[in-house]
């Protein structure tokens, strides 16, 4: 008993002399992952800045750059930044409402539903986005129906990724496992009551980051409707730079404006999934 109690306690010596050892050994790890993600990000910054001063540099020796020219017209084209988010923030939840509609229409055993949400997503991506929304502008005025520029502006993308995303809606559903509605059923849970409480919540968790990428798509997609005269960045580029004969300085502003909206927006997007990828695990 003396000689097991003995080698107990010499084991457990040796591993509480091994537990600081095991931990400096991690605290290295994490140093050297922390450094390295460190001088990673380091490099991104300074090759992104490296093309952007080369692109700034060919864009100086044109001679076509005005500083005063931009700061007179810069703050007006910049006007048109929150009428561009708010048209997409607008668009995208009328998409996710149709998107719901046409993907439980597309699942849908019944042959009506079933039809009308095919033909809505046949016609949809059958046929170009911006005649879409000359039509909403150009074409319902002729049988009475006349919109606001751009609430018409609004239904037309709305209408246009409604479409797109019923598919992205439909996966979701799908990918909730059918076992999980079968013994909800079987308990004597009504049907509308197992695809809220149980369907839904798991499938919107799988389209969220989808839904994301699309609204960082509308925003760009948003400057098809300048052509009806909707006040947002493209049309208010175009029409500084026409009047001022200025187009490469307002469109390099508007790109510009564009692409930060798109970055802002992509960085809380891949926040978002890192969260919801964590719940996940």
């Amino acid at each position: 008993m003396g000689g097991y109690g003995g080698g107990a306690g010499h084991a457990h010596s040796t591993a509480m002399v091994e537990l600081p050892a095991r931990a400096a050994i991690l605290d290295a790890i994490d140093a050297a992952g922390r450094k390295r993600r460190r001088s990673f990000r380091v490099q991104f910054a300074l090759v992104w800045l490296t093309i952007l001063a080369v692109i700034g540099w060919i864009y100086w020796s044109t001679g076509n750059i005005d500083l005063e020219f931009i700061a007179e017209w810069g703050p007006f084209i910049l006007q048109g930044a929150p009428i561009t988010v708010l048209v997409a923030a607008t668009s995208i939840v009328l998409a996710v409402v149709l998107a719901i509609v046409g993907a439980l229409g597309r699942l849908s055993e019944h042959p009506i539903p079933f039809a009308v949400a095919s033909f809505y997503v046949s016609l949809v991506r059958g046929t170009p986005l911006l005649i879409q929304i000359l039509f909403v502008y150009l074409a319902l005025p002729q049988v009475g129906i006349i919109l606001n520029p751009m609430l018409g502006g609004i239904l037309a993308l709305g209408f246009n990724y409604g479409a797109y995303m019923t598919e992205i809606f439909r996966a979701g559903i799908q990918a909730v496992p059918r076992g999980q509605g079968e013994a909800a059923k079987a308990l004597g849970m009504p049907e509308k009551l197992v695809f809220r409480r149980i369907i839904a919540p798991q499938a919107l968790r799988v389209v969220t980051p989808a839904i994301g990428n699309e609204f960082i798509v509308m925003i760009k997609d948003s400057a098809l409707i300048s052509v009806v005269a909707v006040q947002e960045l493209l049309w208010r580029a175009q029409t500084a730079g026409q009047r001022n004969f200025a187009t490469l300085q307002t469109f390099l502003i508007a790109a510009l404006v564009y692409w930060a909206l798109t970055i802002i927006f992509s960085y809380f997007q891949e926040r978002l999934e890192r969260r919801m990828a964590k719940v996940d695990r």
